[in-house]
């Protein structure tokens, strides 16, 4: 009985750890309107919000050529670096424009990361779905603003925060 109680009192605490972690962890609740009138959302709003849009236009991706880094500053000083790498999604045949436009959005998309840092974005759960959403959201104000309708999505490829 004893050679069972150790195996027994590691799985509970394994089970208990895994438990406490899915809920820390869980991903934000589904929006408002999906959520309304059944447990899962209505059925025919999920399958609206879930289908892809259908793709009329071939796309390309610009990968821009350097990672932008973004310092975090709490208390008058710099606690860590956020280091970020990007892609806009073009319609075909436009990647050279984005090219040829690169240092004025980098310009635009640092100021955009500078001012994300300044309120908070980076600190905490940066990755959170809403932090996320509002940075790429801005991130696609500038992209459209300097190269106008080509630009279909700016994609964050990498992001990485580094504490000092």
């Amino acid at each position: 009985m004893k050679k069972l109680l150790l195996p027994i009192l590691l799985l509970l605490v394994g089970v208990g750890s895994g438990v406490g972690a899915g809920l820390v962890l869980k991903p934000e609740p589904l929006p408002d309107e999906l959520a309304e009138g059944h447990p899962c959302g209505d059925p025919a709003t999920m399958t609206a919000a879930v289908a892809p849009e259908p793709i009329s236009e071939a796309r390309e991706y610009a990968k821009l050529s350097n990672q932008f880094i973004v310092p975090v500053v709490e208390q008058g000083r710099v606690s860590a670096l956020v280091v970020l790498s990007l892609s806009i999604e073009v319609t075909e045949g436009n990647q050279p424009a984005i090219f040829a436009v690169e240092p004025k959005l980098r310009d635009g998309f640092l100021q955009v990361m500078f001012d994300h840092a300044n309120i908070g974005g980076f600190s905490g759960n940066f990755t959170a779905g809403t932090n996320m959403r509002a940075l790429r959201n801005d991130l696609m104000r500038v992209a459209r603003d300097v190269s106008g309708d080509i630009v279909t999505d700016v994609l964050i490829i990498d992001i990485v925060r580094q504490d000092s």
